[in-house]
């Protein structure tokens, strides 16, 4: 199989944007990454586009607006996890040699407020099944009571990550907090306060994939794999209304990672890097253990350590997470794509980790599909 590797990438700032268009992000952060990459609007053969909200041919619209129609475009929706949906498609077509260079991007503009989708039956919603706050809580208090963790962690992970997202010009949020202000923001409900829980907003991210020449010193794509839930739990994140509290059925983001793995030839110890999913804080804490970073039961362990910050031997979101920059939902997996590209270069200037050649992004869209992507020099 032809390796694969990032040629250039693409950035639109994550935040509130009012008066641009969703097709206007996507098409900042397209040049980026057609630019970054050295080739012009014909220098790919196929697009794939992530994006949950953007309606109807979303992808089609970005390069009409830049010329680059013609070849095939295609959507792809896995709720956060769509961008890595999109680069696993057009990483295993290149692989497969049906293309030898291929765009990829994402770009959204959320509704404010909670997020609503079609995926969940009205009754759930009624039920707080949905990918609510109050679902958020139920996962947070049961990683509590089998993980030992408390309010004070989870306040530790935003402190954690809203001072790296103070270095990152991309960040919504760019303000060091301490952790008795997150524990004095509103409490959403018990134990997540306000700002322990990250804003769905508006951004774009590009990347251009390419087959790899035997000789490239380049950030290679060493794995990439998209996996989806296991019937038992609900959306494959137990808490105690899933019906099954003790089970043992793994979560979307453990087979995830382990196919990602097995692809690179890599495991947890080989990283040097990480970007996960913290839609709220006990979800980055949960991403620990279920990404095999540490034993399950762990995770507290693992922050109280320092092992996640910056400087420790493992910094988890050095961007800001989403906690920093928000989410844009197509836009989310390609992110973290982007800073770990710049991670693996050098070009991440203050919130830069030192001699990383090795790293790993985790987005879960739903709980029904989760993306894990190694990148490696």
């Amino acid at each position: 199989m032809t390796a694969v590797e990032i040629a250039g990438i693409g950035l639109h700032p994550f935040g509130r944007f009012e008066g641009k268009t969703v097709t206007e992000m996507g098409v900042a952060a397209v040049r980026q990454a057609l630019a970054d990459a050295g080739v012009d609007r014909r220098g790919f053969q196929a697009a794939f586009c992530g994006t949950a909200y953007s309606g109807v041919a979303a992808g089609h619209r970005v390069l009409d607006a830049i010329g680059a129609t013609g070849g095939p475009i295609v959507d792809v929706e896995a709720g956060c996890a769509s961008g890595g949906a999109a680069l696993m498609m057009a990483a295993g077509a290149i692989a497969a040699g049906q293309y030898d260079t291929a765009l990829v991007f994402g770009m959204e503009k959320m509704p404010k407020g909670i997020i609503r989708s079609s995926f969940f039956a009205p009754w759930q919603e009624e039920a707080g099944l949905a990918a609510t706050p109050a679902y958020f809580a139920l996962r947070a208090q049961r990683l509590m009571r089998e993980s030992g963790v408390t309010r004070n962690h989870l306040a530790d992970v935003v402190v954690k990550n809203r001072a790296n997202g103070v270095h990152n010009p991309d960040a919504m949020f760019r303000k060091q907090v301490t952790a008795d202000e997150v524990l004095a923001s509103r409490l959403v409900c018990e134990p997540l306060h306000l700002w322990m829980l990250c804003s769905p907003n508006e951004g774009a991210a590009a990347v251009v994939l390419r087959a790899a020449p035997d000789s490239g010193r380049g950030v290679r794509l060493a794995g990439v794999a998209l996996r989806s839930h296991l019937q038992g739990n609900v959306l494959s994140e137990a808490t105690p209304m899933s019906g099954l509290v003790d089970d043992d059925v793994p979560a979307a983001t453990t087979l995830a990672a382990q196919a990602a793995f097995d692809e690179a030839g890599l495991g947890p110890s080989d990283l040097d890097v990480v970007e996960c999913q913290d839609t709220d804080a006990a979800r980055e804490l949960l991403s620990y253990e279920e990404l095999g970073l540490c034993p399950g039961g762990d995770a507290a362990k693992l922050l109280e350590e320092g092992a996640t910050g910056m400087g420790g031997r493992l910094p988890v979101n050095p961007s800001g997470g989403l906690l920093s920059k928000g989410e844009p939902l197509g836009a989310s997996a390609l992110g973290q794509v982007v800073e770990l590209t710049r991670q693996l270069r050098g070009a991440a200037g203050a919130r830069q980790v030192e001699e990383a050649r090795v790293a790993l992004g985790h987005t879960v869209g739903r709980g029904a599909n989760a993306s894990v992507v190694i990148l490696t020099l």
